[in-house]
């Protein structure tokens, strides 16, 4: 669970790193920074198939209702910011882009204390 987790927060902070590129330049989000983003929503929806099949074999976890919180929330943040992109096309969209992607770093963050405890 770690492992994804981590790879997750690596994959968030590249997005953040390339959106805010393309926010420093005034441009608007690409298709290929979506599909990034695509990856990266992938890789949640395995945490979660991995996280259900753990917790039902008896893995404790410090909160459980918040532990779900973020996980589920984390499914929804980044196809909204994706469409928020879309509809927006001026350097804004990046900026969307930004805030997303890092608020999936630090829930990842989140999830791995709330895991390892």
């Amino acid at each position: 669970m770690q492992l994804i987790s981590w790879i997750l927060v690596a994959g968030c902070v590249a997005l953040v790193v390339w959106a805010g590129l393309f926010a420093a330049r005034d441009r608007p989000v690409i298709l290929k920074q979506l599909i990034a983003g695509g990856a990266i929503e992938s890789g949640i929806v395995v945490q979660m198939v991995l996280a259900g099949i753990l917790l039902a074999g008896g893995h404790p976890v410090t909160e459980l209702v918040t532990f779900w919180a973020y996980l589920i929330t984390a499914l929804f943040l980044l196809p909204v910011a994706a469409v928020w992109a879309m509809a927006e096309r001026t350097r804004w969209s990046s900026v969307v882009l930004i805030v997303a992607a890092l608020a999936l770093a630090v829930m990842q963050v989140r999830m791995m204390q709330l895991w390892t405890t």
